[in-house]
Parts: structure tokens; sequence; C-alpha cells
């Protein structure tokens, strides 16, 4: 009950964070959307996965925060139907575009399940301004099972080596019919699988504050 009632209150966060945006007079203001795993659905945060120990998701939302960004993230409720949550992010993005945020300011970032959510919003929204950073979520048979996704705008794509749900996504890029501004990927080395995403560790999280600032070749 308790995390319904964050993950309600999260959710207020966000759309009363969009309304009030207006308010706001910082042309250079840069924007977040977080997307967590999986497993922070389907548990509290206080849980440890027995693998890979506790999401660090107030982390690493704090990690972003601490360096200026304007983060709308939220807990989801469990079994998120992944395309139909991208459907209700798209409304919100497309809501701040309309109150006069610059698309390239807007950046949405999605660790493994939310990585897939990123996913689909970057096919919705087929806006190539915008920037994403997909981490941990990408496999060569999701070609097949998901085809109807389609990266556009500015792709970050990081996996981890020792990590099977997330590896090179270059088949992707190949197969996407919408416009793609810039790709990089990064292959991290931190021998701890999928585990690498629950941390708030800058060797993803790093790349991906550059990535939001509109450093595409991450120097």
């Amino acid at each position: 009950m308790k995390k319904l009632i964050k993950a309600f209150t999260l959710s207020l966060t966000i759309l009363s964070s969009i309304l009030s945006f207006s308010q706001t007079k910082n042309e250079n203001q840069r924007y977040v959307f977080f997307f967590h795993n999986k497993f922070v659905e389907e548990n509290a945060l206080d849980v440890a996965h027995p693998e890979y120990g506790k999401a660090e998701y107030n982390e690493i939302l704090a990690s972003f925060r601490k360096d200026n960004f304007i983060v709308f993230s939220e807990i989801r409720k469990k079994n998120t139907n992944a395309a139909d949550y991208a459907e209700k992010i798209v409304k919100q993005i497309k809501k701040l575009i309309k109150k006069g945020v610059s698309p390239n300011k807007i950046t949405v970032i999605g660790t493994s399940k939310g990585g897939y959510i990123a996913q689909y919003v970057s096919t919705f929204l087929a806006n190539p301004d915008l920037s994403f950073v997909f981490i941990g979520c990408f496999r060569d048979i999701d070609i097949e099972e998901i085809p109807d996704i389609n990266y556009c705008g500015n792709i970050l794509m990081i996996y981890e080596e020792s990590d099977v749900l997330g590896v090179d996504a270059t088949k992707r890029k190949e197969t996407s019919k919408l416009k793609i501004n810039h790709f990089k990927q990064i292959e991290l080395h931190t021998n701890l699988k999928h585990g690498f995403l629950y941390k708030a560790s800058d060797n993803w999280i790093t790349p991906s504050k550059k990535w939001a600032n509109g450093d595409y070749d991450l120097n």
C-alpha cells in the first residue's frame, strides 16, 4: 500500500511540475524523464534483489537533480504495459514542448524495462530533436519480437559486456525507419551483469548527463 501511495504522489509531482513550467524563465534549463527497471515495479525500494542488491532509484534521481536537471519520474505500478505507459509520457512531453520547452532540452532515459519504455517514447514521438539514453535494454531477438520499435532522435545506448539482457544495438539502428541525428554506444566492463543498472554509478550516469547536456561526442 505504501508503494502505491508513493507512486501516486510522484505521478502528481510530474504533472504539477509540467503545469507550473510556464513560471520558469530559464531557456537553458534541461529536463530528464527517467524510467526505472522492472524490479522496482515489483518490489519496495528497501527490498534487495538476490543477486544485484537494492535498486538505487532515489539515488539515481538525486544525482541528476544535483546537476540541475529537472527530473520527471515515478514508481510505476506492477505489470505496467510498456507501450501504453510510453503513450502517457508522450502526452506529457508534448505538453512541455507546447509550453515552450525546446525539444533539444529534453532527454528520456530508461534502464532495462524502463529503457524499452524510452524506446517506445522515441518511436511514438518521432521527433529527431529529442535525446534518449537506453540502458541495458536491447537483445538481438527484439528485432523479431518487438518489430514496431524505431529509434528516432539522438540515441545513446549503454550496455554491460557481462549482461545478456543488453547488447550492442546496431541492428536496431539499421532497422529503424525514423531519423537518427546522433547514435553512440558505450560498452561497460563492470562484470556486474544486469546489476550494473541497479546502482547510481557514474559509469553510466556521467555519460547520460553529458548526452542530456547536448554533448554528443561525450567529451
